[in-house]
């Protein structure tokens, strides 16, 4: 299977190369424009959202949630792909009512530098653990962590995505999406018909695990419930994609990416529920598969993650060049500079690789509660159009957040129990919740305190002779 999988890499690899090889120009590179200076089409963008948003990580996660919670470990993860609505409205209110050319123009002008580099470095932390989560799922499929196919497996996929990305930025991501959405759509449906015809196949199994509220399941879907109105304001690669089409397409494109990704993770999820049911006393998920479907159904559920590997991790790339370049600033915006950001970002992710935590939701719930600081910016600034919030309340707003990820993620991994000994993910319920509520708080009173001073202000001019 090592060897067929190789093969297809190859392939992928090859074609990949070629797609990139017109993205040489600023514009293309860091902005996806074609050389008629035009967006990407409705296909393309709705392709290339799907992809990049379903990744190895995702769908490692909707089969991991399913083998362990059911059915409703498996719904909470596609809870999360309501982000396209919210990501789109998002969009709608920045950039076609406000009138902002980024997520970071809009920042900067409410609440400043300092406000930009709290969002900034959110987000690059974002990118980075993409980066480290995807190249995580493609080492796992090739062997135990520290063999040598383990890493030989990373160091490959690695250096393959790169130097394709290095070639055409945004502009060859964008088409290589486009390549790997339909490679990846034939593999899932190979995958997914030779189970359907298998002896192991049974729909009975998306109820063998009950609904109960105090379960993990259902505790975590009401926490993707909350999540999703800040999480895709802190997804560079998504909010990208929504600054480079016309209205019409952008809207489009995030309406179609939202039931496309649904289906493919709770057809994903399937799998790893099917699993979960029919799993020995301490067999894994993967093994569990094997047991039941052999060598040609585990090459098609691993070449769909190694596909969505690369798709993901060539987004992730553009978009960190795009951040630094042209977002923030740091160095001149040509294509060599962006180059480099790349390189850094891959090293980066490499390192954290094989010194850093495994547990890949971690990164999904650390991340999602991180971007919490984006809810009252969301809520206030966004859909209510309230400008009058000064800039303490955001940085109170973000400072709880970070406080709150970094306790989710000292709480999860062992390392505290200072919440007690509740499920991880009730504890991730109650962060989420104080963290939204203390900052739609600070946001109400800061903008409560500008609206007096403001009143005051005009009674003083009003009093002066």
């Amino acid at each position: 299977m090592t060897v067929s999988l190789s093969i297809l890499v190859g392939l992928v690899a090859i074609i990949s190369w070629y797609l990139s090889i017109n993205g040489k120009q600023p514009e293309a590179f860091f902005r996806g424009k074609d050389s008629l200076g035009q967006g990407p089409s409705l296909l393309t963008l709705t392709f290339s959202q799907v992809t990049t948003w379903i990744f190895a990580r995702s769908l490692m996660n909707a089969a991991i949630l399913g083998f362990y919670y059911g059915i409703w470990g498996t719904v909470a993860y596609a809870i999360y792909y309501l982000s396209f609505i919210t990501g789109g409205l998002i969009v709608e209110h920045v950039r076609f009512r406000q009138g902002y050319e980024s997520i970071q123009s809009f920042i900067n002008e409410r609440f400043g530098k300092v406000g930009s580099h709290c969002y900034n470095t959110v987000i690059s932390i974002r990118l980075i653990s993409e980066v480290f989560a995807n190249l995580l799922v493609i080492g796992l499929l090739f062997g135990v962590a520290g063999t040598f196919s383990y890493t030989i497996a990373i160091v490959s996929i690695a250096f393959i995505t790169l130097t394709y990305s290095m070639l055409g930025g945004l502009k060859a991501s964008l088409s290589t999406d486009v390549l790997q959405m339909v490679i990846f759509i034939i593999v899932l449906l190979v995958l997914l018909i030779s189970i359907l015809f298998s002896q192991g196949f049974d729909l009975s199994v998306l109820s063998y695990v009950p609904f109960k509220i105090t379960e993990p399941g259902p505790i975590l879907m009401l926490v993707a419930v909350l999540q999703v109105w800040s999480y895709p304001m802190h997804d560079p690669v998504m909010m990208d994609r929504g600054f480079i089409s016309d209205r019409s397409v952008t809207r489009r494109s995030f309406v179609h990416a939202t039931w496309i990704s649904i289906i493919c993770i709770l057809a994903f999820g399937y799998i790893g529920i099917l699993a979960g049911y029919n799993a020995l006393e301490n067999e894994s998920m993967n093994e569990v598969l094997s047991r039941m479907f052999g060598n040609f159904t585990m090459f098609c559920f691993s070449a769909t993650l190694i596909v969505s590997a690369m798709s993901t991790l060539d987004s992730t790339l553009s978009s960190s060049s795009k951040l630094l370049i042209m977002d923030m600033n740091l160095l001149p915006q040509t294509v060599n500079n962006g180059r480099l950001i790349m390189i850094s970002f891959m090293l980066i992710g490499l390192i954290l690789v094989f010194v850093g935590n495994k547990d890949l939701f971690s990164a999904v719930a650390v991340s999602g509660t991180a971007s919490l600081f984006l809810f009252p910016v969301v809520v206030f600034s966004l859909f209510l159009g309230i400008r009058q919030i000064p800039v303490w309340s955001y940085i109170g707003s973000f400072s709880i957040a970070v406080i709150g990820a970094t306790l989710y993620f000292i709480e999860s991994s062992g390392y505290s129990s200072f919440l007690g000994e509740a499920h991880k993910y009730t504890k991730l319920l109650c962060i989420t919740i104080f963290v939204m509520v203390t900052g739609c708080l600070l946001f109400f009173v800061g903008f409560m305190n500008e609206k007096k001073s403001n009143a005051s202000l005009e009674s003083s001019f009003k009093l002066e002779p």
